[in-house]
């Protein structure tokens, strides 16, 4: 961003790619929208709601209460019931410099627009199924795995607040210690992983307390 804030993030993981937006903040920045080269996509409300959610199958739209506008389906996808239902053009703001913009499962950009220059994304995928049977597995990871990896950002964390309090030995400037923009961006995609992963809420919600602890 113009304010020198981290907008788009872009991470490979074994053979998959993620894209995700983050808000315009310095530190601890909510995430705006996740765009995964497996057919799953997320954006979100700036109150933090679902807005879009994408799947291999289609997808659907909704209001910031949570209240669904409407669905789509791919024209690709063999759905198990329903008739089809094609996508009408979607163009949404995540914020004043981020534009999403979804014409196909394939065709869908992100643009990122700042001091008078222009980025593009290409976050759409082809992905074909020809029953709901048949739909790919997402990538898992073990319970045990996941709690290592939130404890690991957590330690981090904790050494980083001790070499600033010992930096800073007034009480007063505690408080005021943030964590390193790359751990906070590791915390994000720790919690995204266990959105995706075949894990009980209990583990999930033990994560981000950890994490967030």
């Amino acid at each position: 961003y113009p304010s020198g804030n981290l907008a788009i993030i872009v991470v490979r993981e074994t053979k998959r790619f993620i894209c995700i937006v983050q808000e315009d903040k310095p530190n601890n920045a909510g995430i705006q929208a996740v765009f995964q080269s497996n057919g799953r996509s997320t954006c979100y409300h700036p109150n933090g709601t679902v807005w879009i959610n994408i799947n291999i199958q289609g997808g659907q739209y909704l209001d910031q209460a949570g209240n669904r506008v409407r669905t789509w389906t791919w024209p690709n996808t063999a759905a198990s019931s329903g008739p089809h239902v094609p996508l009408s053009p979607i163009f949404i703001s995540l914020n004043r410099h981020v534009g999403v913009r979804i014409l196909g499962q394939d065709k869908i950009a992100v643009s990122f627009l700042a001091m008078g220059q222009q980025a593009k994304f290409n976050v759409g995928t082809k992905v074909q199924v020809s029953t709901v049977g048949q739909l790919p597995p997402p990538a898992q990871l073990s319970e045990d795995h996941l709690l290592l990896l939130a404890f690991r950002i957590r330690i981090r964390r904790l050494f980083d607040k001790l070499h600033g309090c010992l930096t800073f030995p007034s009480n007063e400037q505690w408080d005021k210690i943030k964590p390193p923009a790359y751990l906070t961006t590791q915390a994000l995609k720790i919690i995204h992983l266990c959105m995706t992963s075949d894990v009980s809420e209990e583990v999930r919600s033990l994560v981000r307390a950890v994490i967030n602890a």
